[in-house]
């Protein structure tokens, strides 16, 4: 009788490993009841963990399995809890693993806490990782790899940076998955040049690499323009047989496109399979950089191969229709997006619209789009026409986006500064001087301004006036002659748009006596590369009609490529002009 039992019991195991639908595992399941095997802790532990992991399985009906199993045994908990940890309602996770603590004589193992940790991690419950951290210490598995991994994680997804090198520094021992997870750690925190830095260590320990570590990697290096080190990983993807991998290629797309490199972000996308995401980045990346032609293209080559465009393919081409003045050709596939394509569009196709309308000096146009759009009373688009009203110095369209941002309670510096550049090419001193007064008497906060410039594997970062680097007396004497020879060129300083003094906004407006971010880093940039060298700098805040004077002679008068990308567009400088052909 045992023997036929266990005969019995192994035959429903094997049909459950080749079950895939939830219709065929509750024939199974009465199969099971019929032979009375319903108490069978492998048979009922295999039918809970299909209905809570599986992709086919119900959450719901794995509920209703736990309640009647007697005395659920690790597993069981093991299996409710990580289905809820990846469900859409992770914190019932958490509500289980509570239960397991107090009711259950099991206890947990690295399954338990792994899975909690994860949704800890997706609910940011920092107190409950801590509180759960400190179970791992009293149950010994603080050296437990898996767990201290998810504990990377979890740290790192509340924001707890620090913390979460501190538990992978004490690792005995770490294996890829938890170099992936610190260098994950790193970039999704906004820490590029750190992420980057775990390179060097994992070199130095012999760790190898797979196609997470090096999207990791190369989604810091998009992040700060580091396309050196990029090509450097592109080289390791191309070794290790990767660049097959549909991920790994579309993080080498972003990357070149983000670094300002379109020709290898080309290569890499014809020697790639390609999914959507691929197309995107194709889009996008031609888009950004302001050649509205090549977007379309690869729009139009996206819709030959069957792929089936979304809200950010769409997002490119408006981008690219924007900045080229391709306002007929934006407007079209606006509302395409609905008509044939059934894609709502979002605030920031809007915030194309409007900035297309507003860039070719159809301002009005761009204020009925506001007024049409469901974002009336977001600041986005009002910061847009009023950053357009500076281009065509148009007051009366600047007042009225101002008076919108001032009724929404959304006015910043940045603001503030833009109309007052209104004021002033109108010759409005009193305008001026109501700008400077309202920043001083509400304390608006200027956002600080920074510049990244890639010399070599180093991206080193510079402020206004910086003063913080090694070779800053350089810097300063390079700058000199930097200055010196654009003037040559026929560099003339734009004083008017020094207005607020010491201030750095959104168009980074400082004071004549001040050096700007972006001006030290070409200086240093100058002075570390080779001549004929590309510089490629980043930089956080919109570029100021000053300093894109400035570069666009330094490029003449010493025969570089300078790459900027600031917060909105690149700007390539060639020979004294920039591809924004001085439309920004």
């Amino acid at each position: 009788m045992m023997v036929l039992e266990t005969s019995k019991a192994n035959a429903i195991l094997t049909v459950l490993q080749g079950c895939n639908n939830l219709t065929r595992l509750k024939k199974i399941q009465a199969h099971v009841i019929v032979n009375g095997l319903q108490n069978h802790p492998a048979i009922s532990n295999s039918i809970l963990n299909f209905c809570a992991v599986s992709i086919s399985g119900s959450l719901p009906y794995a509920q209703h399995l736990f309640k009647h199993i007697l005395n659920p045994q690790t597993q069981a908990w093991n299996s409710i809890i990580r289905g809820f940890a990846q469900s859409p309602s992770p914190v019932q996770a958490i509500f289980y693993y509570n239960r397991m603590l107090f009711y259950s004589v099991s206890g947990p193992d690295t399954f338990t806490f792994s899975f909690t940790l994860k949704a800890c991690e997706r609910v940011k419950a920092l107190k409950k990782c801590e509180e759960v951290h400190g179970s791992i210490i009293r149950t010994g598995y603080e050296r437990d790899v898996v767990v201290c991994t998810g504990l990377v994680r979890c740290y790192g997804g509340n924001g707890c940076v620090e913390i979460a090198r501190m538990v992978f520094d004490n690792m005995p021992e770490r294996d890829l998955v938890a170099w992936n997870a610190m260098i994950s750690c790193y970039s999704q925190a906004g820490y590029h040049q750190e992420a980057l830095r775990i390179y060097d260590y994992m070199r130095n320990e012999n760790v190898g690499f797979d196609g997470f570590t090096l999207v990791g990697l190369l989604s810091s290096c998009s992040h700060v323009g580091a396309l050196n080190m990029g090509v450097k990983l592109h080289r390791i993807a191309s070794e290790k047989g990767l660049l097959r991998n549909v991920f790994v290629g579309n993080a080498l797309i972003d990357m070149y496109a983000k670094c300002g490199n379109l020709d290898g972000a080309l290569e890499v996308f014809n020697g790639m399979p390609r999914d959507v995401f691929t197309w995107n980045s194709m889009i996008v990346g031609f888009g950004v950089h302001g050649f509205g032609d090549e977007a379309i293209y690869f729009f139009n080559q996206m819709l030959e191969a069957g792929v089936r465009p979304n809200s950010i393919a769409f997002l490119g081409l408006l981008c690219g229709c924007s900045h080229q003045g391709l306002v007929e050709e934006g407007v079209e596939f606006f509302h395409q997006m609905s008509s044939k394509f059934n894609v709502k569009p979002g605030i920031k196709h809007y915030g194309c619209m409007v900035d297309m309308y507003g860039r070719a000096g159809k301002l009005e146009k761009a204020l009925e789009i506001i007024g049409d759009s469901p974002w009336q009373d977001d600041p986005v688009l009002w910061r847009i026409l009023l950053s357009s009203s500076k281009i065509h110095k148009n007051v009366v369209i600047g007042e009225i986006a101002m008076r919108n941002l001032s009724q929404l309670g959304a006015v910043n510096a940045g603001d503030c500064v833009l109309l007052a550049t209104i004021y002033a090419g109108a010759n409005d001193e009193q305008g001026v001087a109501r700008m400077r007064k309202l920043i001083k008497k509400q304390g608006i906060k200027t956002t600080p301004g920074w510049s990244w410039v890639e010399v070599s594997d180093q991206v080193p970062r510079f402020v206004v006036d910086d003063k913080s680097h090694p070779d800053s007396g350089m810097i300063y004497q390079k700058l000199e002659e930097v200055t010196h020879k654009a003037t040559m060129a026929g560099y003339v300083e734009d004083k008017s748009q020094f207005i607020f003094h010491g201030s750095c906004s959104e168009e980074c407006l400082e004071s004549s006596s001040t050096y700007h971010s972006e001006k030290l880093a070409i200086a240093f940039g100058l002075a570390k590369t080779p001549e004929g060298t590309s510089l490629r700098i980043v930089k956080n805040l919109r570029v100021c009609r000053d300093c894109h004077e400035f570069t666009k002679f330094v490029s003449r008068a010493f025969n570089r490529d300078i790459i900027v990308r600031d917060r909105l567009r690149f700007h390539h400088f060639k020979g004294g002009l920039c591809s924004c052909r001085d439309y920004w």
